[in-house]
């Protein structure tokens, strides 16, 4: 017993399995923190991309179309086209059109009645299955009173077009969306056309060889290829989750 007991006396005095003791206990604590702190802070980056996104595309889609003194400015599809590569190299490894969509609309007031706003046309891209919850092209009248959430609606003033440019996006998570919670980000910015434009149509540069039209009715990446099924169902004008 007296030999029992020295190793047992021995073995509570030895403390050299301790640090590894506590370390085996601590580092699933301490990973854990670790990687929801790098996650989060990858979200905000691409809250911040999306967002300049949606600020770029509204800034530009407001300036482009032909520069003459003498008529208003007329615009492509092949200029929407350009907007909808150029966001896809500004966002870079985000492929944004793979994973999310972008809808510009052109907010106008109704020719027969200058008082109401109309959505006069759209044009979209992307795979996510997203509908515009901001509104639909051809919406006017009514209740519809502009673009944007719900007390912050941006209406175009007579004779002049507003850009409204919304973009969803499903987040692809470095490690996992669990971390995060909700995986989809909004967002959305508007501008003013920022010289005279011809506002009756989009025209095409070369109508015997039409440039392809960004249709909101197909949900398509840059290279044409389809997506999935729907997410929301259209017919919302508050924007997300209304």
């Amino acid at each position: 017993m007296s030999r029992i007991g020295r190793k047992l006396r021995t073995m509570l005095r030895d403390t050299s399995g301790v640090a590894m003791t506590e370390f085996a206990l601590a580092a699933p604590f301490m990973i854990g923190i670790g990687l929801f702190g790098m996650e989060t802070a990858y979200l905000t980056i691409v809250h911040m991309k999306v967002n300049q996104a949606a600020i770029h595309v509204a800034d530009n889609a407001s300036r482009i179309g032909d520069v003459s003194s003498l008529d208003n400015r007329a615009i492509y599809e092949s200029d929407l086209n350009d907007l909808m590569v150029g966001v896809d190299l500004q966002v870079g490894n985000l492929d944004i059109f793979e994973h999310g969509r972008i809808i510009i609309s052109s907010l106008e007031t109704d020719p027969d009645a200058p008082t109401k706003q109309w959505i006069h046309w759209q044009r979209c891209q992307g795979k996510l299955g997203w509908a515009s919850t901001y509104g639909q092209e051809g919406d006017k009248g009514g209740s519809f009173k502009g673009m944007g959430p719900k007390n912050e609606k941006v209406a175009a003033q007579e004779g002049d077009a507003v850009m409204f440019v919304e973009i969803s996006y499903q987040y692809q998570p470095l490690f996992s969306d669990s971390l995060v919670g909700d995986s989809m980000i909004f967002a959305h910015s508007a501008f003013t056309v920022r010289a005279d434009r011809d506002l009756t149509q989009i025209y095409q540069r070369d109508p015997a060889s039409p440039d392809p039209v960004a249709s909101c009715a197909t949900y398509t990446n840059l290279d044409g290829e389809v997506g999935g099924g729907m997410i929301n169902a259209p017919g919302s004008q508050d924007g997300p989750g209304t």
